[in-house]
């Protein structure tokens, strides 16, 4: 990892003290974009919908789709709050002291990754010459477990987990590895442990209680 440590004190010193509210905003507007995109091209070509646009009730899912708008900025908050305490609370038992805001920050930022799946699967179906089926959109996420089996034949509580185990989300957990090994300047390897024993454990109990309660 000596890559990553010559570059840590360059990285502070040039472009970390970023203005959190500023960035917050743009993150925000780049998933209502994401979202508006699909909205245009790919939902408005979906037959169902086709049919409620004719009858005049598309109104109904636009209204939906609305309230996805509002919800962005506070589900954003919320994940980016508890992601960063479940980091705190792993570098405490580690014996790390980082300042809440500086792992917050550094949350906000990794969230950049997920905004490349978004827009491969708008790419997707743009470029499908085919009219695409809105399971189909629901189901796709790009380079994930769902995307190696017909989504058709497993039930339906797996499809959920099965999207959220994808090569970008491991590449938050690098991202977040990176970060407590940044901001801790300490080893590599505990900056590892760090996140496998606190993001990562919770993100699979979650999964594993997704399935559980599914109905």
């Amino acid at each position: 990892m000596k890559v990553l440590a010559d570059y840590r004190e360059k990285f502070f010193d040039d472009w970390y003290q970023f203005n959190s509210t500023g960035f917050f905003v743009v993150v925000c507007l780049l998933y209502f974009a994401i979202l508006l995109l699909k909205r245009v091209f790919i939902i408005a070509d979906i037959a169902a919908f086709e049919v409620l646009q004719e009858r005049g009730e598309m109104w109904v899912f636009d209204i939906f789709l609305g309230l996805q708008y509002l919800s962005v900025p506070f589900f954003l908050a919320w994940k980016f709050t508890l992601t960063a305490f479940l980091l705190w609370v792993g570098c405490f038992m580690f014996g790390y002291r980082i300042i809440y805001s500086d792992l917050w920050r550094w949350v906000m930022f990794s969230e950049l990754i997920f905004l490349i799946p978004e827009f491969l699967k708008f790419l997707w179906f743009f470029l499908n010459p085919e009219d695409p089926v809105y399971q189909d959109v629901v189901a796709f996420y790009p380079l994930s477990l769902i995307n190696l089996m017909d989504y058709e034949l497993v039930d339906k509580r797996f499809h959920y987990p099965l999207k959220a185990l994808n090569v970008f989300e491991m590449a938050y957990w690098f991202l977040l590895m990176t970060g407590i090994y940044f901001l801790s300047r300490k080893k590599w390897r505990i900056s590892v442990y760090i996140v496998s024993s606190s993001y990562i454990l919770f993100f699979f109990i979650w999964l594993i209680f997704y399935v559980i309660v599914y109905k």
